[in-house]
């Protein structure tokens, strides 16, 4: 009993703020004409021809598309095959494993808890990990024997810098640099899920035993840094992350297909992970060492906040939503505006050099030159994307939400996901 009571006194801030009612109240996305939210019809329908073209040539085998404006689904469409092999059509409510797309729910969850003083952004994560205390920066690698030489980083990790992938941090499998490659692969560290029983926190702890790219905040590397906060955020909640993400993001928004892993009841609806090959596309039967099943097999219990989410364009556009409104839906807040803004400010400085965008906490953001350039939405326009060919964007000023979700690896050419967004701004008819 007495513990039961310790453990409510430490949760008692957390479950308190769960969720709080908001003086907006934005209803949940609708499905309307495109004319009734400022576009065009005609103009819209040059996705069904590029995605009918991008079939033909044996670029993808097939997608899931949608278009939101002010409020309204205005295009949902599904085409070509899920499962060429199968003949399995593609559907609109269709699951996809959408990969680094977790990285801004993930951000999400961290800033709400922010919201609610439990720490400062340029705290050092040591504070609440002190595995992280002390890192050290790979100085020279020997490939022969796998031993490496490392030196002090000059400063700590912090959580900003673990929100903009300035930490230093590597992605294992994916990683840039051969050596961190390898250094994953020997510690056992996984960036999707886990097939051996592996939790969260042993695979946060076994990263913090890694040696760092660079010296915290000097430069920008896409890394695991999510991961890290996925276990962060259970730290600071007393939850498990995927119950955090349930509780306080997924049941309020209405999210109810994204998942770590698939109940039994919706494993029929996730599509497969299809590769191209000599003879065309087929269905891949595992990603680097794990089933690619994974959403639905698994140990399911490691929450991999860097990429290991499943969802639909739905229930991602309804999250979106959630951002273009303020950070609000169904009169239920989740974050303030005066948060939001902060989110989509320039958090690396000049590290991107003048390439249009920034990184803000959680996204990818154009600024007045990506504007200028064409295509890629207004200033503020935020976005990104999964490793197995989902994407998606939003524009606040024009109230305008795109998604292209495939699920592919080894496409040798795609280029709907340019000529999308393309397609969706000039279709602005208002």
């Amino acid at each position: 009993m007495k513990n039961l009571l310790l453990t409510l006194l430490v949760l008692f801030p957390t479950l308190i703020f769960s969720q709080t009612k908001s003086t907006q109240n934005h209803p949940a996305l609708t499905t309307g004409t495109p004319e009734s939210a400022g576009m065009s019809s005609e103009r819209l329908a040059n996705i069904d021809r590029i995605c009918h073209e991008a079939i033909e040539a044996g670029d993808v085998p097939g997608m899931v598309v949608l278009v939101a404006r002010k409020g309204k689904i205005v295009y949902h469409k599904a085409f070509g095959e899920s499962d060429v092999k199968e003949g399995k059509k593609f559907q609109t409510n269709d699951i996809f494993r959408i990969a680094s797309q977790t990285k801004a729910i993930t951000s999400t969850a961290v800033m709400m808890l922010w919201e609610e003083g439990h720490f400062r952004l340029d705290d050092p994560i040591s504070k609440w990990i002190p595995e992280f205390k002390n890192p050290r920066v790979l100085t020279r690698f020997n490939y022969s024997d796998t031993t490496y030489t490392s030196e002090p980083a000059k400063r700590e990790i912090t959580i900003r810098h673990l929100l903009t992938h300035t930490s230093g941090i590597g992605y294992g499998p994916i990683d840039r640099d051969e050596s961190f490659q390898i250094l994953y692969a020997q510690a056992g560290i996984e960036a999707m899920t886990s097939m051996n029983g592996l939790t969260t926190k042993e695979n946060i702890i076994n990263l913090a035993k890694m040696p760092l790219h660079f010296h915290p905040g000097d430069e920008y590397s896409y890394s695991m840094s999510l991961d890290v906060l996925g276990y962060f955020v259970e730290i600071i909640s007393g939850m498990p992350f995927d119950q955090f993400l349930k509780t306080r993001i997924f049941d309020p928004l209405g999210m109810k297909d994204t998942y770590f892993y698939l109940p039994g009841d919706k494993g029929s609806r996730l599509i497969a992970l299809q590769v191209l090959g000599e003879s065309g596309w087929m269905p891949m039967e595992r990603v680097g060492n794990t089933d690619s099943n994974f959403p639905i097999t698994g140990s399911k219990t490691l929450f991999a906040g860097g990429g290991g989410l499943s969802s639909t364009t739905s229930d991602y556009a309804t999250f979106l939503q959630m951002y273009l409104n303020g950070g609000e839906l169904n009169g239920v807040r989740l974050l303030s505006r005066t948060t939001i803004q902060s989110m989509m400010g320039n958090q690396i400085g000049d590290l991107w050099g003048d390439r249009g965008s920034y990184h803000g906490l959680g996204f990818e953001v154009v600024d007045a030159k990506g504007q200028d350039q064409g295509g890629r939405g207004s200033t503020g326009t935020f976005s990104w994307g999964g490793a197995f060919n989902t994407q998606y964007f939003a524009d606040p000023e024009e109230e305008i939400i795109g998604l292209i979700f495939k699920q592919t690896l080894g496409q040798r050419s795609d280029k709907t996901n340019w000529q999308f967004k393309q397609i969706v701004f000039s279709s602005v008819d208002d």
